[in-house]
């Protein structure tokens, strides 16, 4: 099952936004590909198993603060859940999140 989760807009960093003026460089998330969201003001990264619909389906694989600091857990949210990601939802990775 899935749990329900309510991404934060990824506001400037849209992955989709960023591809609807360059569709012949999108590319659909694969199992494997890890995927950036948005939630609580923090970094999610989501490990994709399935991809339908424009949706990708993963586990959570981290939660990065804002401050660079690693979480097992942030609100209703924790390492290995199993979540859905539409791609209106997807970020580019934050500068701040490349020093992993």
């Amino acid at each position: 099952m899935h749990k329900h989760v309510e991404w934060d807009a990824p506001g400037g960093a849209s992955v989709d936004a960023h591809y609807a003026k360059d569709e012949q460089h999108r590319v659909e998330p694969q199992p494997g590909m890890i995927l950036t969201a948005r939630y609580h003001g923090a970094t999610a990264r989501i490990q994709v198993e399935a991809y339908k619909d424009g949706v990708s389906i993963g586990k959570v694989a981290a939660l990065i603060g804002d401050g660079g600091e690693r979480h097992d857990s942030l609100g209703d949210l924790s390492l290995g859940d199993m979540v859905r990601l539409p791609d209106d939802k997807r970020a580019f990775q934050s500068p701040r999140d490349e020093d992993d």
